[in-house]
């Protein structure tokens, strides 16, 4: 395979510290980092920029632009795109992670001072261990308080026209009154013009219906409109402040629940898997029409065999066309709340660290930072959503 020669730009990261001496190491290994990227990704792809073999696996698709914070200070990177990949892997450059994991470690640290309740001085020591540098408890304190300031920043920040919102919500326990309890952490992902974006995030333990009242009430007063349809699970209380938030905005039960809800009502082990084949084909149906046909059918067939099957699938099942209303196009994604699932499985790899939380403070902020850092990445990741007249 051939390969571009990076010697001038090792000699240039020379030349800069030979200009700059330490001050300009950042400079110096932010120039490394951006060739090192790029011979990785002619690695992954088999070829050179330009280059035709029969080994190769895809192309490269530019760079985005990313400032990472480092040791050295802040480091502007080009991270290296690539597409039409042939089979199902994914690019990233290794080095990068690493980078990005130990600065997520970090803040897991300060996070953890909040989650078990520990000393600075023992915090400074896991900062330490896995980050490889010493960090004093004024360090903690004003780091501490500089991403509650970020990331309440934002949660607030203002809000426009999102043509579709998706909501979920996922249980962690909490210290609260002297007891262990399950606090609720609400999810909003919004969509405009095909790119998706998490645009709120709350935790509490109040009712579900005034909880959700209050989290998407919030949601409107900075400034979400323009919605076309909500996509949710059949949660009572979230339906009920539904219609008093976004009284008139079709409302899409997620089917994927629907179909897990269905087994509930299935009176026998035998029959699970034909009652989810047919849910399956009505849900997988072309149109409005044939869908509510193939329902007729299902309620019909079940009607004896299995009575409390059929009258739920008759008035539940329903609930989940609403995303016919919808360009073709983007039914698919719509139609369930597999986005938000994913979401939470992402919240879920970091808060299991934590175990236990002492106050919804601590948890609030450690899935806060977690859901800046995805959304970004979606904000300027290619379209969710593929385009449409209607857009």
């Amino acid at each position: 395979m051939t390969r571009q020669n990076p010697n001038h730009q090792f000699f240039d990261a020379l030349n800069v510290l030979a200009e700059h001496g330490f001050e300009g190491m950042a400079q110096a290994i932010q120039i490394l980092l951006n060739e090192a990227m790029k011979i990785e990704r002619q690695e992954f792809l088999r070829a050179a920029p330009y280059e035709r073999t029969p080994d190769r696996r895809g192309s490269g698709n530019g760079f985005k632009d990313k400032r990472v914070k480092s040791r050295l200070g802040e480091l502007e990177l080009r991270i290296p795109q690539v597409r039409d990949v042939k089979d199902s892997a994914s690019f990233y450059p290794n080095a990068l992670e690493r980078g990005e994991r130990a600065e997520r470690a970090l803040k897991l640290a300060l996070a953890e001072m909040y989650v078990n309740g520990v000393s600075t001085r023992k915090v400074a020591g896991v900062t330490r261990e896995l980050c490889g540098i010493d960090i004093s408890s004024a360090q903690v304190s004003r780091a501490a308080k500089a991403l509650d300031e970020e990331l309440e920043k934002w949660r607030s920040r203002p809000l426009g026209a999102n043509e579709y919102l998706v909501l979920d919500a996922r249980y962690e326990k909490i210290r609260h009154g002297g007891q262990v309890v399950s606090a609720a952490v609400l999810t909003a992902i919004g969509i405009r013009k095909g790119i998706r974006s998490v645009i709120g995030v709350s935790v509490g333990l109040s009712e579900a219906e005034v909880h959700w009242r209050e989290f998407l009430s919030s949601l409107k007063t900075r400034g979400l409109c323009g919605v076309t349809m909500i996509t949710s699970d059949g949660h009572e209380g979230l339906k009920a402040a539904l219609k008093a938030a976004f009284p008139g905005v079709p409302w899409q039960r997620c089917q994927v629940h629907l179909q897990r809800n269905a087994q509930g009502y299935v009176p026998r082990v035998g029959m699970r898997k034909a009652v989810a084949r047919d849910l399956r084909d009505v849900f997988n149906a072309p149109n409005l029409k044939e869908a509510e046909r193939l329902l007729d059918q299902c309620v019909t067939k079940y009607k004896k065999k299995a009575p409390r099957l059929s009258e739920w699938m008759e008035k539940n099942v329903p609930e989940g066309f609403t995303v016919y209303g919808i360009p073709a196009a983007h039914r698919r994604r719509l139609r369930s709340t597999n986005l938000l699932e994913w979401l939470n499985k992402e919240i879920l790899r970091r808060t299991r660290v934590a175990t236990l939380f002492p106050n919804e403070e601590s948890l609030l902020r450690l899935v806060s930072a977690v859901l800046v850092e995805i959304s970004e990445d979606w904000e300027t990741d290619k379209r969710y959503l593929p385009k449409v007249e209607e857009d």
